[in-house]
């Protein structure tokens, strides 16, 4: 499956940096979106290299999930795809 990155995590005065919010196609409420929690997504850069992350919970009730990355997610990523393992 393939999804979205549509934001990063965030509040009024702090982002998170390795935590992000992916839109994934086909998934538009929080019960579709239960059975993906704890699958492998992967985010993979212009320069070949993989960040690797996993689907912490569901984000909201329309289907988006909340992705912790290993590390810090470059700005560059907002709108690029990533691929879900399932």
């Amino acid at each position: 499956m393939q999804g979205t990155i549509s934001n990063f995590r965030r509040g009024r005065h702090v982002q998170t940096g390795n935590q992000v919010v992916v839109i994934v196609n086909g998934v538009d409420d929080r019960k579709k979106a239960a059975p993906l929690v704890g699958k492998e997504v992967v985010f993979k850069t212009e320069t070949g290299n993989e960040i690797k992350g996993k689907v912490a919970s569901a984000h909201g009730n329309k289907g988006a999930l909340r992705v912790l990355f290993e590390k810090g997610m470059p700005g560059q990523s907002l709108g690029k795809t990533v691929d879900l393992k399932i």
